[in-house]
């Protein structure tokens, strides 16, 4: 039902929002009076046209990087896929060996796009891969179930495509799926455990310093979740009836958390468009373009997630299991350990990450090192400037201290 009123609404909002980006392209093409008001009409007219969400992924976009001092060309490779994921990596052409990285993107309501600033850092010095996850409504039910242990079976098939000597950085939600996926490899001191993990606003222990979203998730119970936030997918797509947590619920839940900025810069791109600033105009809407690309989630992943990590925190007690097999980071004995945080992360807070370390009892100090920056949120600490310029480059050391 839940799934059915988005969509019916959405429908009923289509031809509104064609009519609305024709009437902007009307106005902002010289077709009517260059007056300050026919300017700010074509502006309230694309406001609305993009008044939307869309479900098919962004395209990363990456087709040059700098390297030293030439430009060289980049190409996508799917290197390994599954109904579910596919290992994506970014070739370089006419470029030497480097360390090879894998990118575990989370799986939380929007598409692995999402770090394309993480990526775009990382690729001029070291072989990137990326975990590109698939959106639930467009896998069939007869490719059956993706849980946390499924997520987990990936990343070590991925690592194994990729071979020996990789090197895994996880960001936010899958730090818990990477670690547990390192654990399982160094117990059976498989030849493709990665050398290096870095783990990135991670919710190892959600039991420090709770945030809203661990608030969230615990304040109901595993059935009210279920009960409420789980939709079939409509017979119109693919993975019609498949049960899904909806990415159109997770982004109303993250936009919520920061109503108040989210409206703002709703307005700021409305007086940019209305003013004439197209620099600023371009910047926002690239932003939210990315924001808007939802990805549903299978249920069975999701309510996993919440209840394992974020309710019973399996992973930190001690207690989590995959395929009835009891995950011990302790094994880890010669995969170094990095873990960063931000100051102002409101969404996996100081202290969540870090407690990694104290799983990792077997791993001698120096394989371990972390770093909070100062000054950043949750999504400064895998994009932007600070990114770039203080957190990467520990990230890059960290890596090439293992290779």
């Amino acid at each position: 039902m839940l799934y059915a009123l988005y969509q019916t609404a959405a429908d009923v909002m289509l031809p509104i929002r064609a009519w609305a980006a024709a009437t902007s392209q009307t106005l902002g093409n010289g077709q009517a009076p260059s007056l300050d008001s026919w300017r700010a009409a074509a502006a309230l007219c694309e406001m609305v046209s993009r008044a939307t969400l869309t479900h098919r992924r962004p395209t990363f976009g990456i087709n040059e990087i700098r390297c030293g001092n030439d430009m060289v060309p980049v190409r996508e490779e799917e290197v390994f896929a599954t109904p579910f994921g596919t290992l994506l990596r970014f070739a370089k052409e006419g470029v030497g060996p480097q360390p090879r990285v894998l990118v575990v993107a989370p799986l939380s309501g929007h598409f692995a796009t999402l770090l394309r600033d993480t990526v775009r850092v990382l690729l001029p010095e070291h072989d990137v891969h990326i975990t590109d996850w698939a959106n639930a409504r467009d896998v069939g039910l007869w490719h059956g179930a993706f849980g946390f242990d499924e997520y987990v079976e990936h990343l070590v098939t991925f690592l194994e495509a990729m071979g020996p000597g990789a090197h895994v950085v996880a960001v936010c939600q899958p730090c818990v799926q990477a670690l547990a996926a390192a654990a399982l490899m160094a117990e059976d001191d498989h030849p493709c455990q990665p050398r290096s993990i870095t783990l990135m606003a991670g919710p190892i222990d959600t039991r420090i310093n709770p945030t809203k979203v661990n608030e969230l998730a615990t304040g109901r119970s595993i059935e009210w979740f279920e009960q409420n936030l789980i939709a079939r997918v409509p017979w119109r797509y693919p993975g019609a009836a498949r049960r899904v947590y909806p990415g159109f619920v997770q982004l109303t839940a993250f936009m919520s958390m920061n109503a108040e900025r989210h409206v703002k810069a709703q307005i700021d791109l409305y007086r940019a468009m209305a003013n004439g600033d197209a620099g600023q105009a371009e910047t926002i809407k690239t932003f939210y373009d990315e924001y808007f690309a939802v990805l549903d989630l299978t249920a069975e992943f999701y309510l996993e997630t919440v209840q394992w990590v974020f309710q019973e925190h399996r992973l930190a007690r001690g207690e989590l299991d995959w395929r009835d097999r009891r995950i011990d980071p302790k094994a880890i004995r010669r995969i170094a350990l990095f873990t960063v945080e931000g100051e102002r992360d409101d969404i996996c807070s100081i202290g969540q990450t870090v407690a990694a370390h104290d799983l990792c009892t077997s791993l001698r100090p120096y394989r371990k090192k972390h770093y909070m920056q100062a000054g950043v949120g949750h999504y400064g600490v895998f994009a932007g400037r600070r990114w770039a310029n203080q957190i990467y480059p520990l990230v890059r050391n960290t890596i090439l201290a293992n290779e």
